[in-house]
């Protein structure tokens, strides 16, 4: 079997520094040796001239929504040309699977379910502005969805299994708790989709249907997670001023079920938040969470602008109810004034109408892409309207599919983003959202940021801390065997680092610059990047706990 030597580079050590130059080479997807420079026999071996870059193991981006963006060849090399070769998606409780066929029915123990609800059809459309749509998955299975991974890719894909799909699956947008039957149908979900490979389950507390479930529905289905050892991921009841109520939530689920726990896109004051980990940490709790390196956060406009009273699982009854005056009024009386000072902090991201909203062919398109980039007044000034009135028409004319971008209140400070991605427990993620013509930069810069800014000018991280926090510690959240060093018989997932010209050059004007610094890039000991361009190889695969490279 062909093999690869890089020749010439150099690796990090634990002491921060790095090593001599060194030889590498890779056979079968794995890395076979490592010895001095110029003593790898090359013969009939592809050689990559390092040309004493660092080579680090691919970064594992714990923290994605690119379960159809993967597949798109300009976000691939977004990810590529800053060091991702896996990322983990199925994020937030909202995804395509598990999603079996409308009506379709299952026993849970000895009564039959009710049919099904489209699962698929719904999480499609709810997260539409985050997840984008899928080219070709329209249902199913996770291992249905997992095989649209397998060689269709440059880089790796892990799936989180996540619970609002498989709530609103047994129990649609009902904005109640489950029974016991359909408890059990969802842990009969759970238990298929971890049969299938999902890395653990997410869970979107803050997004409907899910801030309806109960801890006790909870956890019923971690305990699942925790008999597997598989971690539950979760975007939290809340963030900032919420946080310590919504953590706590968390605590008392773990302490229950026992399961592992992950925190996601953690941010806000550092020495609170962090004094909430430290002390599950002391109650012998396993804790980790993933944080972004930017001030500005991006979600679904739909979750920044409206109160949990409105049916917003159902798109049908909230746009409805966003054109009833009776709902309207109640709205502007006691919702919106509370917003008055969010509103000039939000920019729109993605805005499609028309049939790209969802809505019936021949319709009326009510375009507004010339919203993105806008503030909320801004567009509201163009509109002849207040913000509010702005952003209800928004919602309305994308069917809740319109996306934004952020500011996030004083206490997500620079100092507050440092504290957090030094501590022990953090991971890297970027909480990439690639829909829309103005997209969050994460996506395309954040780990390009995190070398830049965190190693190379401010000193928060050593390059071997860079290592375990974007790579080795994440692998070993999702059980990613043989994935997060260089070593041999560890998987070739591999990224030639320019230590001295690594950067970011998205910024929120042009969002979708791919980084610098980073151009050559193997993917199972195949070059799927060389001198900063794609390759045609395409060695991208599923990822499931304990799972190498597969055989060929």
């Amino acid at each position: 079997m062909s093999a690869l030597v890089v020749r010439g580079a150099r690796l990090v050590e634990p002491d921060g520094g790095s090593s001599s130059p060194v030889d590498v080479t890779v056979r079968a997807g794995r890395v076979e040796s490592i010895s001095p420079a110029g003593s790898a026999a090359s013969g009939s071996a592809e050689v990559l001239d390092a040309g004493g870059r660092l080579l680090l193991p691919g970064f594992v981006d714990a923290h994605v929504h690119g379960e159809a963006a993967v597949l798109d060849e300009d976000v691939q090399l977004a990810m590529l040309r800053q060091g991702v070769t896996s990322v983990v998606v199925g994020q937030d409780g909202v995804s395509y699977a598990p999603s079996p066929a409308p009506g379709e029915r299952h026993t849970a123990g000895d009564e039959p379910s009710s049919g099904l609800h489209d699962a698929a059809a719904w999480a499609s459309g709810y997260f539409a502005a985050i997840n984008g749509e899928h080219p070709t998955f329209r249902g199913g299975s996770v291992n249905d969805l997992l095989a649209t991974y397998d060689g269709t890719t440059r880089v790796n894909v892990g799936y989180l299994a996540p619970h609002g799909t498989i709530r609103y699956a047994v129990l649609g947008a009902a904005a109640r708790a489950a029974t016991p039957a359909e408890a059990d149908r969802m842990r009969a979900l759970l238990t298929a989709a971890l049969d299938d490979g999902a890395l653990g389950m997410s869970t979107g507390l803050e997004y409907v249907p899910a801030t309806y479930a109960d801890e006790a529905e909870l956890v019923a289905l971690t305990s699942i997670l925790a008999a597997r050892g598989l971690p539950h991921v979760s975007h939290m009841r809340g963030y900032e001023d919420k946080a310590g109520p919504a953590f706590a939530e968390l605590v008392r689920v773990a302490r229950a079920s026992g399961v592992a726990t992950h925190v996601s896109h953690y941010h806000g004051p550092a020495a609170e938040l962090l004094g909430y980990v430290d002390e599950a940490h002391a109650q012998g709790l396993d804790v980790t969470f993933d944080s972004y390196p930017y001030l500005r956060g991006c979600s679904i406009l739909s979750m920044v602008s409206l109160p949990t009273w409105l049916p917003i699982a159902d798109v049908d009854a909230t746009v409805a109810a966003l054109t009833d005056p009776a709902v309207l009024d109640r709205l502007h009386r006691e919702h919106f004034p509370a917003l008055a000072d969010l509103w000039p902090r939000v920019t729109m991201a993605a805005v499609p109408t028309g049939t790209a909203a969802g809505a019936p062919e021949g319709g009326p398109a009510d375009a507004l892409a010339w919203a993105e980039g806008m503030t909320v007044p801004d567009v509201a000034a163009r509109l002849g309207l207040t913000p509010a009135e702005a952003a209800v028409h928004l919602l309305v004319a994308t069917r809740l599919r319109a996306s934004c971008v952020f500011a996030q209140p004083p206490t997500n400070s620079p100092e507050s983003v440092r504290a957090l991605l030094r501590h022990r427990a953090h991971l890297g993620g970027s909480d990439a959202i690639y829909a829309g013509g103005r997209p969050h930069p994460r996506g395309w810069g954040a780990f390009a940021r995190f070398l830049a800014e965190h190693v190379r000018t401010l000193g928060d991280w050593t390059w071997h801390d860079a290592v375990t926090h974007l790579s080795t510690r994440p692998a070993e959240r999702f059980a990613l065997t043989g994935r997060g060093v260089v070593a041999p018989g560890a998987v070739a997932d591999l990224a030639l680092v320019d230590p001295d010209r690594v950067r970011d050059e998205a910024t929120y004007e042009d969002p979708r610059r791919p980084a610098s610094g980073v151009d050559d890039v193997l993917v199972a000991g195949v070059p799927v990047l060389r001198d900063g361009s794609l390759t045609d190889a395409l060695p991208g695969r599923p990822l499931r706990p304990g799972a190498g490279v597969p055989a060929t």
